[in-house]
């Protein structure tokens, strides 16, 4: 079976904006605010809302990167790929709302790893979650604040998503 298209790049666009504008709504501003990316995609659409965000409001944002590779229960189960670094803006993450940014909520072990990771480097006041696509089948009790696009999918279904940043396109596709 083939790969069916599910957003381009407007809808992206378009998902990423509305994403940016209800993160400044539920944090009354972009005060204290701070976006960690996990690597790969996460990095490149946590960099985009803090550009949208910053188009709106002015504002830079402090953004990073957090590795969570050493965090993840699954290390045993599957092969290990190249950490990458994480990155935390200089003011840190103490007192702060951090917004988690990733590409697809699937399980939600990622998630809980970036918790853990998120643990061990600080005491933010709160963590925030914005995906591009939440695919369900959670397997833990973890929920995306943001959404960009709900996409219920068989569990044997890949999602992929590709950024121009990184693969020369932009598009997410289902097969």
């Amino acid at each position: 079976m083939s790969a069916r298209t599910v957003l381009q790049h407007a809808d992206i666009t378009r998902a990423l904006t509305r994403i940016s504008h209800e993160i400044l709504e539920s944090n009354r501003g972009s005060s204290d605010l701070v976006i960690l990316g996990i690597p790969t995609r996460g990095v490149t659409l946590a960099r985009r809302i803090s550009a949208i965000i910053h188009s709106v409001d002015s504002t830079v944002i402090p953004t990073g990167a957090l590795d969570v590779t050493m965090y993840r229960d699954d290390l045993a189960q599957n092969p290990t790929r190249a950490t990458a670094p994480t990155e935390i803006p200089s003011g840190g993450i103490d007192g702060k709302t951090v917004v988690l940014v990733d590409d697809v909520l699937y399980s939600g072990r990622t998630i809980r790893a970036a918790l853990d990771a998120i643990g061990s480097l600080g005491r933010p006041r709160s963590v925030r979650l914005a995906v591009l696509v939440d695919r369900g089948h959670r397997e833990l009790p973890i929920r995306a604040d943001f959404v960009g696009k709900n996409l219920p999918s068989s569990a044997d279904e890949r999602i992929n998503v590709r950024l121009e940043e990184i693969d020369g396109l932009d598009e997410v596709t289902i097969g």
